[in-house]
């Protein structure tokens, strides 16, 4: 399994409606057993997961003791996951889950295995080690996204940031027991037994997913290929305002605190003079912290809200590494892991959640690798820019310095507030078919697309404003060009167009539109004065030698 983020995947249940939203407790999702029994595969494969990091940074720590070589280790785990995560969203959308899951779960049982053969002849290398925690990111970034995107078929709406809880809380439990677990057995018998133990966690997750019958996904001829879904999703995050706020708030925050990551094992070492076993209590007491965290997180997220409980998690990071900084008593290092715990969950949840509330299905697995990359490569540059800074001025001041520049995005993100995600992105499917003379070829385009209103002279500023809504709602669904244009001869003739690149992608728009999107529709119709509903036209590409008699 992957480190960070990892929600468990499922099925829908019986009666579970697209768009319901009811208060469900915080543990609901668990009733489901496939859920259930999904969690606690992942919750062990993480496990393993930290077990393997623990060993690998320690190797890598007693190999060369830099804090920029133990950092480069951290980058070379979330540096693929920043390069592939978007192709790895797009798959994700046009494959079968469970059986990319699958494949995945062996390549990364492989590569413990390698870490485990090289550590019991003697041979591990900083490089080696690197690479082989390489082509573990490139496992994770094909995994994240498709774990991710599952959720939502899983359980209602109503459950949904209880599901995103419930999976970051699974991370935790695994993150308060796997680097424990993995430094007790790194002291006791050496990292080949270490990553041993990993390996055989990968055959429980494999065994779960067996286990899992999901129903493949139906396609047809309107089926998405790669290229395709690849310009469609890029285009929905080009066109989405409200990706764009949780992808910024993201950034900066992890940006920021990926120092506290990046350094821990010098804090655990040579500030605070512990061995492997520390390292690995110093991490399970961010696991525990997180376990805690989540335990009052509905309380807090009813009081403080988003942005309230975005804005306390930062500084109790920031306390956490100025304490730190200062090197205090290993006793004490303990119970202030707690803290960062409790803030880390609160984060991650919090962005989880939001990102998952605010895509539509056809698109999630494409939009959450979206925020996995910003979330990845600002943990990879983070991780990197903090490592040479340590080099340079030492690790106190770098934790200083990173606790300082958290504080700042704190106050400042408070302009940019979370979306709140409660939009019902189900499809309407209102829109009716378009006329044809005769068949049209699925790959003829570009598109174009009018709609032709007739709106009174007093209201055009206000039917322009909802245009305006409306236009982003048509970008985010498929059209790479929009306008809306006045007849010069009768000014109350207003005409909406929009491009789309082919005939396909207009048919796919037709299954993509929102009720939320219906809703902003009928905001700009109710202006409309026709005597009919407005006039709708298609428009092909002309092709050569169209028209010629036969």
């Amino acid at each position: 399994m992957t480190a960070e983020a990892v929600p468990t995947p499922g099925t829908q249940p019986p009666g579970h409606k697209p768009g319901a939203s009811k208060p469900a407790g915080a543990f609901a999702p668990l009733s489901n057993r496939l859920f259930a029994v999904l969690w606690v595969a992942a919750v062990l494969g993480n496990v393993g997961t930290f077990m393997r990091d623990v060993a690998s940074a320690w190797l890598v720590l007693d190999l060369s003791g830099s804090p920029s070589t133990v950092a480069l280790i951290q980058a070379a785990g979330s540096l693929p996951i920043f390069l592939l995560a978007i192709p790895a969203g797009v798959l994700s959308d046009i494959m079968d889950r469970r059986r990319m899951l699958i494949v995945i779960q062996c390549l990364l049982a492989c590569v413990s295995a390698a870490l485990m053969v090289q550590a019991a002849l003697g041979v591990a290398s900083v490089a080696s080690i690197a690479g082989l925690t390489f082509l573990g990111g490139v496992g994770a970034a094909l995994m994240a996204p498709v774990w991710q995107s599952i959720v939502p078929e899983l359980v209602p709406r109503g459950e949904l940031k209880g599901a995103v809880a419930l999976n970051s809380l699974g991370i935790n439990i695994a993150r308060a027991i796997g680097p424990a677990a993995g430094g007790a057995i790194l002291a006791a018998a050496g990292a080949a037994a270490t990553y041993a133990v990993d390996v055989s966690s990968y055959i429980i997750v494999i065994a779960a997913l067996l286990w899992w019958r999901r129903t493949p996904d139906t396609r047809d001829d309107l089926s998405e290929q790669f290229g395709g879904a690849l310009r469609a999703g890029l285009r929905y995050a080009r066109a989405s305002k409200e990706l764009h706020r949780v992808f910024l708030r993201a950034g900066l925050f992890f940006a920021c605190a990926s120092a506290l990551w990046a350094l821990l094992p010098i804090v655990a070492g040579p500030m605070l003079g512990g061995g492997p076993g520390f390292y690995g209590l110093l991490l399970g007491a961010v696991g525990a912290g997180a376990i805690g965290g989540a335990t009052v997180l509905p309380r807090l997220r009813e009081r403080l809200g988003a942005d309230g409980l975005m804005l306390a998690a930062a500084l109790v990071t920031a306390v956490v590494m100025g304490i730190l900084a200062l090197a205090p008593p290993r006793w004490l290092a303990l119970p202030v892991l707690l803290g960062a715990g409790a803030a880390w969950i609160a984060v991650l949840t919090t962005l989880s959640a939001t990102t998952q509330a605010i895509l539509p299905n056809w698109v999630r697995g494409r939009g959450l690798a979206l925020y996995l990359t910003v979330f990845n490569g600002a943990l990879t540059a983070g991780s990197l820019g903090w490592g040479a800074l340590a080099d340079a001025i030492g690790v106190p001041a770098t934790l200083w310095v990173s606790a300082a520049g958290l504080l700042a995005v704190a106050v400042l993100s408070r302009a940019v507030p979370l979306p709140e995600g409660e939009a019902d992105l189900t499809p309407s499917n209102h829109w009716p078919e378009p006329l044809t003379a005769e068949p049209v070829r699925n790959d003829r385009g570009p598109v174009l697309i009018t709609i032709e209103y007739r709106v009174a002279a007093a209201d055009q500023h206000a039917f322009h404003a909802a245009l305006r809504r409306l236009s982003e709602a048509r970008r985010r669904d498929g059209a790479y060009a929009w306008g809306v244009s006045q007849d010069s001869g009768d000014p109350e003739r207003v005409l909406e167009w929009f491009f789309v690149e082919s005939w396909a992608e207009h048919q796919r728009q037709h299954r993509r539109v929102s009720h939320a999107d219906a809703d902003v529709q009928k905001e700009a119709l109710a202006f409309h004065r026709g005597d009919g509903p407005p006039r709708v036209s298609h428009f092909l590409a002309l092709e050569h030698g169209a028209g010629k008699a036969s």
